[in-house]
């Protein structure tokens, strides 16, 4: 994967986001600049920043999610002949997810920011996806609408009521053509069901149902039901001061709709089975690994904090994602991991400056290749790293628009921890860790990636 090439192809974007599409090209390989609508990096507001990916199921759709409350859907682009260009996405709708909201009984403001978006599978011609914020879930009907009713018996065509004693005859309204209109329309609002902040959305394989975590619980939910949720895990100690661990995030079993696991802030995977019992407050399986006692400092704690899980597409393995490696887990085996991948463990030195600048506690997302073999995640300076889990190589990529020149190749970059610098390698004191990759997404199905950095988003797909 590392040697792989990636060039440009074009970039598209709305309402404050950068999308640059990168591909490669057959022989020779260019980098192709189309188009930018977004803001230059000096001007990026809070609102503005990404925080939350998720392709389609079947990875024609790709939603983002930002601190301002937006949702963006993007549709791959279909172009003019019948093979679609794979890293070509358009922007489809807009629209304001989440407003910020205030609770008056706490006196807390509630931040509209998305944390996470899961989409259902499609099963009529209307889209379907659940956005969430700190406290309330939204499921949105995405629709598109190209015909209009005109020919009314009571209305003219602007609307106006027409005087019913000027009626002579009877007209058959029709349908009409009309320019393409995509709708986005709240069908579900499920709230007043956290008392702390939602980390985790994962809708069931029965599409029936969708489990969403806070810090403390997980609570499981139908689709069609918004005033009652069901409490499935509690971790909460009658005494609060007891509290040693707090829950970092949660999933489904892409198959089994019995099944679903959770980390937590201490380093462990707990996979529960619904089944067993209605409260899952003892878990069918516990992954953990037993910490190195030659290696432990005040840090250790922290930096095995999980902040993401993610089953394979096979249903088979998961992998867990702490500050400074990636895991890969089967499920047939609690014990250890079966994979570990050292994501950037030149960071270990400078731990005592992340913590004080609190980039320590940064929460980085993992992804799985359609096919389970390789595995993504982000690191900081705009790095992102990949994993083949069959050749065991890896690779470092950056998401970086000083890289759209003409003709230019995207090479895979190197971090110097020491001694000599060579001319391509970048050394560990000078990586800006205001610039990180904290959320990313793989294509179900292809080579394709979305990668968040900042306002901007980058889709990259393999030379082939």
């Amino acid at each position: 994967m590392s040697d792989e090439s990636l060039n440009e192809h074009s970039a598209i974007g709305q309402d404050g986001y950068l999308c640059n599409a990168m591909a490669g090209n057959g022989g020779e390989i260019q980098w192709c600049f189309s188009q930018v609508k977004g803001t230059i990096e000096e001007d990026v507001t809070e609102a503005d920043i990404i925080s939350c990916v998720e392709f389609s199921d079947d990875g024609e759709f790709l939603a983002t999610g930002d601190k301002g409350g937006r949702v963006v859907i993007f549709q791959r682009d279909k172009g003019k002949s019948t093979i679609p260009c794979r890293g070509e996405f358009n922007v489809y709708s807009t629209f304001q997810s989440h407003e910020p909201e205030f609770d008056y009984l706490k006196s807390l403001e509630i931040e509209e920011k998305i944390n996470k978006i899961r989409w259902l599978k499609r099963s009529n011609p209307a889209h379907f996806l659940l956005s969430t914020n700190d406290k309330t879930i939204k499921l949105w009907k995405v629709t598109e609408r190209d015909k209009r009713p005109e020919g009314y018996n009571l209305k003219d065509d602007s609307g106006v009521l027409r005087d019913p004693m000027s009626l002579t005859g009877l007209r058959v309204p029709i349908f009409k053509p009309m320019e393409l209109m995509v709708e986005a329309s709240p069908r579900r609002i499920f709230a007043n069901a956290h008392t702390y902040h939602i980390n985790s959305i994962s809708v069931n394989s029965d599409q029936e149902t969708y489990l969403s975590a806070d810090d403390l619980r997980v609570n499981l939910w139908h689709l069609q039901v918004t005033d009652q949720s069901f409490n499935i895990v509690d971790i909460k100690p009658a005494n609060m001061e007891e509290l040693t661990e707090v829950i970092t995030a949660a999933e489904f079993h892409p198959n089994e709709c019995n099944y679903f696991v959770y980390s937590s802030s201490k380093g462990t995977i707990r996979l529960c089975d619904m089944r067993a019992q209605a409260l899952c407050d003892r878990h069918a399986k516990l992954f953990e690994e037993p910490e190195d006692p030659t290696t432990r400092s005040f840090f250790s704690e922290i930096i095995s904090s999980i902040s993401d899980v993610k089953f394979s597409n096979s249903g088979r393995y998961m992998i867990s994602r702490d500050y400074l490696s990636v895991k890969v887990w089967d499920l047939q085996m609690d014990s250890k991991p079966i994979e570990t991948y050292q994501v950037h463990e030149y960071l270990r030195s400078k731990l005592c400056s992340l913590y004080e600048n609190d980039c320590i506690f940064d929460k980085f997302e993992c992804s799985w290749s359609g096919n389970d073999r390789h595995i993504m995640t982000g690191s900081y300076n705009n790095f992102f790293r990949m994993f083949d889990r069959e050749s065991k190589r890896d690779g470092t990529l950056e998401a970086s628009r000083d890289n759209m020149k003409t003709r230019t190749v995207l090479k895979p970059r190197k971090v110097c921890t020491g001694g000599k610098r060579k001319k391509d390698e970048i050394s560990v004191d000078c990586l800006d860790f205001n610039k990180k990759i904290l959320h990313t997404a793989w294509h179900p199905s292809e080579n394709v990636i979305a990668v968040a950095a900042t306002n901007n988003l980058y889709i990259f797909h393999s030379k082939d």
